[in-house]
């Protein structure tokens, strides 16, 4: 905890950074052609409610519920010091019941940045930083259909028709900050994360919510360089920390742009062991080369008592400009995680391009079989996302399904949806938003998951464009 003499110098040294920031910022190209501004990252400019959406196929009765992802959408487009991470949240949603997709929304998340920029009327609630932007995840918490976002907002709680109610700190149980990626163990039904903060750069967290929706653990880990940790992941005993080359930059701040993170060479790589109810120096630390992590697929533990992970890789991150997520893909990796020797080997199950990798999360912490992900171009597309296919990995077999959406088409995150819940692993429906830049429109696509190889199941057309967002998930109706 900062004494108040801490907090009045960091809040002076903060005024300062920021006066030259924004200086610099100025003198940037207003007129550029940003590539998160621009072609299928081009922000929508109103919201809409859609019904009597026309459905190519068959929905599968069995869906009740909606489909959800979020994302950022500029209120006010500057090109001045933008990066894609940090535009303001939207959430796009489908409402599928009995068959039927009952409506379309696109909603913005009610910040007061975003209020300040001219918007919607900001939602209330509690802050836990004047910059409240949330545009990453959004999940079911306690219940609640919730929007969350890395190193900094408390999260944003959401109603059926998608409107942002209010602001949350878990009924006052949450001072940390969160994440995007909280993991649910569904043995216990509680979410684990590790989260951290850039005006915090000598540690993280670890944060556990239990299955109500409330803080039961905030662990402080201490750390060098203010690493940015998009993801963790979980094992029967562990909580999985990636201590990776990505840390603030006080020089990317200075030159004007939004997003403080930059590939950094003299950071130590690592992974950290986190034993569930142990305390920081109980972590095991395995050094692994230079490297960028931002999703996991799952991990678990084998009979060696290895920790295995399965990931999409990256050589580097945000070492080849200010924009966007860059650096070269090195496809979806396993790496073998020995407490006992302190070492991480890595595997290549794919070497193809890929991202956004989805389990069944019924097996998530646990052995699995199965993992979905989208390719992404391999030759640093400036856009980060192209034309580019599904995959369906069968981790036991080395079977690798692929479905091609169609010329130009591009697909974003397609998440698992089992068909019941005791359903097998891998029985059910993976369903994604798909864009089609010739007519600038937008399908919610629906396969089924033991064979992506077939024509889709049901196709939901969206007559305008979803620019790509981060994530999405199925919120199933619960009442």
């Amino acid at each position: 905890m900062a004494s108040s003499v801490e907090t009045a110098i960091r809040s002076v040294v903060t005024k300062g950074v920021n006066a030259v920031a924004k200086v610099n910022r100025s003198l940037q190209d207003q007129g550029e052609q940003h590539p998160f501004l621009t072609g299928i990252h081009a922000p929508l400019h109103e919201e809409r409610t859609l019904t009597g959406l026309k459905v190519t196929g068959a929905i599968p009765a069995e869906l009740d519920g909606r489909y959800v992802r979020i994302g950022p959408n500029p209120f006010k487009p500057d090109p001045r010091g933008h990066h894609w991470f940090i535009g303001d949240g939207m959430v796009h949603g489908v409402r599928l019941k009995n068959g039927q997709a009952e409506w379309y929304r696109n909603r913005y998340i009610r910040s007061q940045v975003l209020e300040a920029a001219g918007g919607p009327k900001a939602a209330p609630g509690p802050r836990r930083t004047p910059r409240d932007g949330v545009n990453t995840n959004i999940v079911q918490i306690g219940g609640q259909i919730t929007a969350i976002v890395e190193a900094g907002s408390f999260p944003a709680v959401l109603n059926g028709d998608l409107e942002t109610v209010a602001y949350s700190d878990f009924d006052g149980t949450l001072t940390a900050p969160f994440t995007a990626h909280p993991h649910e163990d569904p043995l216990t039904g509680e979410l684990h994360a590790i989260t951290y903060d850039a005006m915090t750069p000598d540690r993280v967290w670890h944060v556990v919510l239990s299955s109500e929706g409330k803080v039961v653990r905030q662990l402080e880990i201490p750390v060098q360089h203010g690493p940015s940790i998009h993801e963790c992941t979980l094992t029967a005993n562990y909580v999985v920390i990636f201590d990776l080359p990505v840390t603030f930059s006080m020089k990317a701040v200075l030159a004007g742009h939004g997003f403080p993170y930059r590939w950094n060479p003299e950071h130590r790589a690592r992974v950290g062991l986190l034993p569930r109810q142990g305390a920081a120096q109980d972590i095991v630390w395995c050094d692994v080369d230079p490297c960028y992590v931002f999703h996991v697929a799952n991990s678990f533990e084998d009979e060696a008592g290895r920790v295995v992970i399965d990931s999409a890789v990256y050589e580097t991150m945000f070492s080849q400009g200010p924009q966007g997520p860059n650096g070269k893909p090195l496809g979806l990796e396993r790496w073998l995680v020995d407490p006992a020797a302190g070492t991480v080997k890595r595997q290549t199950i794919d070497a193809a391009a890929q991202e956004f990798p989805r389990p069944d999360e019924r097996r998530f912490g646990q052995s699995y079989r199965y993992a979905w992900a989208i390719g992404i171009p391999a030759d640093g597309d400036p856009a980060f996302l192209g034309a580019q296919p599904l995959y369906r990995h069968d981790l036991l077999t080395g079977e690798r399904q692929v479905h091609h959406f169609g010329a130009g088409r591009v697909p974003g995150e397609f998440v698992f949806v089992p068909r019941h819940a005791d359903a097998a692993e891998g029985d059910g429906w993976v369903m994604g938003y798909v864009i089609d830049p010739a007519g600038d429109t937008t399908d919610l696509v629906i396969l089924d998951a033991a064979d992506i190889t077939k024509q889709p199941l049901a196709s939901v057309h969206i007559p305008h464009r979803i620019p790509p967002g981060f994530h999405g998930n199925w919120l199933p109706d619960r009442s």
